[in-house]
């Protein structure tokens, strides 16, 4: 060329070296090639625009990957693109190896790429992704790094073996991915299959149970601790001419057999099979290395957690009851969830407790804590509590033995423990219930109509505090269809709710619950309850939960007894001396009427409640019963309410003067009530009112 001359158009010198240009956009998904880079593709040798499936059946598809790849870190670390790519002939053979230099940007706005490079063919010792790469870029180098990194992470993040065989599952690797994976683990003097990944469930029977004197690969890895790679089928059958068979027939080109070594112990072995030819040098072996070291230092923390794990619950479970034979009349339902997190157990259980006579009692309960030691005191309390129930004391007294014998367990040192409990006897033949209870949530019922409402109980202090506490007993009677929910508090605050809010959850599931008919299952409803609180399989929940359902079935209910259909009752004692529980029968009276059409006639009806329960208390020497019943079809529903007590005078009308503390009690019932009335007794009397919805 003399000087001044022109110079060549740049297309003309790319022609003139073989090199051709190409243009990928992500955006569009098309790519641009001029006529050199179409004949290097193997396509007619002129321009033309492909779509991205169109160029990808040209290259080799581990080369396409990682053509992505470098492309990603290239545009993270502003430098070109340097790759090396297989091209492929309608056969699937290799035709040609090209090597490709780009400058890719990425477009924020559109999140695309955009490439711009060129292709020139090179010369290679031969096809297979390894040969060519015996010289490695530095993006190829790179690519690896941030593959291996990512491995790492992943592997870390296991929690159990099953992750780490997902994990395993999912590596990539870029440029030379296998195509079945298989890990292999020592039983006594024998090779097993933990998992493997690539083939149907079933062909790895051949392989399951192997001695490891077989002439196998993994076999003689186990036996070494030296890896073994085969990078032909002629290289298998001249090595392991007797395991060739049976790995044959799965069609792969190559193997890599790895050591899983941690602390010096081959604990098993690692397969990577490949369906392309792969000469395994030193930088794939690298990798293939360091995989095999992070997979096996991943199993064995998997597989202590996992042992760790399997034997705190077998602790925990052996130490539940089964419910037992099906009781005459009562139907029962339980479920214990461990904790999602450190050992997964707990201080929380259930039991049912035979009594003679027919009689059972239900006890549920939590020990604080949520360690081994918590665990323990848990067994041991339950035991405690089956011996003092067996004796045949009554559930107060239950309770009082119960408190010092956790006391004594427990100590009162810094490690001293308490544990909450709801201890319930039951009659089947009478639906009555007699509940003591420490420092636990009440129990919920649900009646026959579907509503839902806490059934308030006396109760004291957690067990093991003060040995010297008292724990007074309620009574109230279960009628047919009505179930009785106790639970420990890991099922109210599960998912970060409070007692408040978690309360309210719970009762959305009891109402929304469609239950059987004739309450002769319940096991639907556990599942239910269990589900909406559960959250995720393997999710990290901070307590564990026990929930205990018992209903009363229509066949259990004597002849005559039964309350009328669509009837809600409760029914609930106030002592002398528990003056307190006046506000617990109104929160009985007000949650029985949460749906009632007319919010001042709920006013009306707690206050008249409230009135008639203090007069009981201040006027006589006896205690207060009272029993409070809804009946009818929403919007025209009757509301009676009926306080007894053993006085045997009759309350009168007062005219008390402004001043006066005490004599209107009549006179609201006169104001307030629809109708009302004084009826004597045996023993004693009742006085009683009814409000009409609506009236």
């Amino acid at each position: 060329m003399r000087t001044g001359e022109a110079l060549p158009a740049a297309g003309d010198v790319l022609a003139t070296l073989a090199t051709g240009l190409w243009h990928w956009s992500t955006g569009n998904e098309l790519v641009t090639v001029d006529a050199e880079a179409a004949r290097l593709l193997g396509l007619p040798a002129e321009r033309a625009t492909l779509t991205e499936a169109q160029a990808r059946s040209r290259l080799h598809p581990v080369d396409w990957n990682e053509i992505t790849a470098v492309i990603q870190l290239a545009v993270a670390e502003g430098t070109l693109a340097e790759v090396r790519v297989r091209i492929m002939d309608e056969h699937s053979r290799v035709v040609r190896v090209v090597r490709s230099r780009s400058k890719p940007s990425f477009d924020p706005v559109k999140k695309a790429y955009e490439v711009i490079g060129t292709l020139q063919e090179v010369t290679e010792p031969g096809p297979g992704p390894s040969a060519g790469r015996r010289t490695v870029t530095g993006d190829w180098r790179r690519s690896r790094e941030a593959f291996l990194l990512d491995a790492g992470r992943a592997l870390a993040e296991a929690r159990s073996t099953a992750e780490v065989l997902r994990v395993a599952d999912g590596l990539a690797m870029p440029g030379f991915s296998p195509d079945r994976l298989a890990v292999f683990g020592v039983q006594g003097d024998r090779l097993t299959i933990i998992g493997q990944h690539g083939d149907r469930s079933g062909d790895d029977g051949p392989f399951t149970q192997m001695p490891l004197e077989t002439d196998y690969p993994a076999a003689e890895v186990v036996r070494t601790g030296r890896a073994v790679y085969l990078s032909s089928p002629a290289d298998y059958k001249s090595r392991y001419p007797v395991a060739w068979p049976l790995a044959q027939h799965f069609g792969r080109q190559s193997w890599a057999f790895l050591p899983l070594t941690v602390a010096g112990r081959t604990m098993g072995a690692w397969m990577a099979a490949f369906s392309h030819p792969v000469a395994f040098t030193p930088d794939e072996r690298s990798v293939l290395t360091t995989v095999a070291r992070m997979l096996a230092q991943a199993l064995s923390r998997a597989g202590v957690a996992d042992s760790e794990r399997e034997l705190a619950e077998g602790l925990q479970r052996s130490m539940l009851p089964s419910l037992g034979p099906r009781i005459p009349g009562m139907c029962v339902a339980a479920r214990y969830i461990p904790t999602g997190g450190g050992l997964q157990v707990g201080g929380d259980w259930y039991d049912l407790i035979p009594l003679p006579g027919g009689r059972f009692a239900l006890a549920i309960g939590d020990v604080q804590g949520h360690d081994v030691r918590a665990a323990g005191l848990m067994g041991q309390l339950r035991i405690a509590l089956r011996a003092y129930a067996a004796e045949g004391h009554r559930p107060d007294a239950v309770l009082s033995r119960a408190s010092r014998f956790l006391h004594g367990m427990a100590g009162d040192g810094a490690d001293a423990r308490f544990a909450t409990c709801l201890y319930a006897e039951a009659d089947p033949a009478t639906g009555v219930l007699e509940i003591a209870r420490a420092g636990h949530p009440d129990p919920a019922i649900r009646m026959a109509d579907g509503t839902v409402m806490t059934r308030p109980t006396a109760g004291g202090l957690p067990l093991g505090i003060d040995p010297d506490a008292d724990y007074p007993t309620t009574r109230f009677t279960l009628e047919a269809g009505e179930t009785m929910m106790i639970c420990t508090d890991g099922l109210i605050e599960a998912g970060g709710h409070d007692m408040e809010t978690g309360w309210r959850r719970i009762r959305r599931i009891l109402e929304g619950h469609l239950p059987d008919p004739d309450g002769d299952d319940l096991e639907p409803l556990a599942d239910a309850l269990v589900q909406a609180v559960h959250g995720p399989t393997g999710s990290r929940r901070e307590d564990d939960m026990a929930v205990l359902l018992l209903s009363r079935t229509a066949a259990g209910v004597r002849p005559g007894t039964a309350p009328r259909a669509g009837t809600r009752r409760t029914l609930m004692s106030v002592a002398q001396a528990e003056p307190e529980r006046i506000a617990e029968a109104r929160q009985h009276v007000r949650e029985l009427l949460h749906d009632w059409t007319s919010d001042d006639q709920v006013d009306s009806a707690v206050l008249l409640v409230s009135e008639m329960v203090t007069n009981v208390l201040v006027h006589t020497d006896a205690d207060a019963m009272l029993l409070a019943e809804v009946t009818g079809d929403k919007g025209e529903r009757r509301l009676r309410v009926e306080v007894t007590d053993a006085g045997d005078d009759l309350p009168h009308r007062r005219r008390p003067g402004e001043l006066a503390s005490s004599g209107r009690g009549l006179l609201l019932i006169e104001l307030l009530a629809d109708s009302w009335g004084v009826d004597p007794r045996g023993e004693g009397k009742s006085i009683w009112f009814v409000l009409r919805e609506g009236a």
